[in-house]
């Protein structure tokens, strides 16, 4: 089955995130380049390069794997609002494989079914 499953980690290439606020998704990682920045507690901007290793490119895989994200819905948006005084963070995920790549927007103001809302934030 897992030979045959839609995303092998033998054609995998890539994995990136972003995530923050709506309008400053700053907070960004991108695997295939190395390239990893984010905003620290003193709210200065942190560049650097780090490269993830195979073990924990596969260790991602499975992980995504194991929560169904494959068949997450694109888009689990929440409305705009602000909770209390904070906006909501925006995660942007995706995985990229040599025929198929998936990619998941989801706020944490989604207002979904509670199993996905939690396997998100896994």
């Amino acid at each position: 089955m897992l030979k045959n499953a839609p995303y092998k980690f033998s054609e995998f290439e890539s994995m990136s995130i972003q995530y923050g606020t709506r309008d400053s998704l700053v907070n960004k990682y991108d695997s295939k380049t190395g390239d990893y920045q984010y905003l620290n507690r003193a709210d200065s901007l942190v560049k650097m390069k780090l490269h993830l290793s195979k073990d924990d490119l596969l260790y991602l895989h499975r992980k995504a794997a194991d929560l169904g994200f494959w068949d997450f819905p694109v888009d689990e948006t929440g409305d705009s609002i602000k909770v209390g005084s904070k906006q909501p963070v925006r995660y942007i995920i995706e995985f990229k494989y040599q025929r198929k790549s998936k990619k998941v927007v989801f706020d944490t103001n989604f207002d979904g079914d509670i199993r996905l809302v939690d396997a998100n934030l896994a």
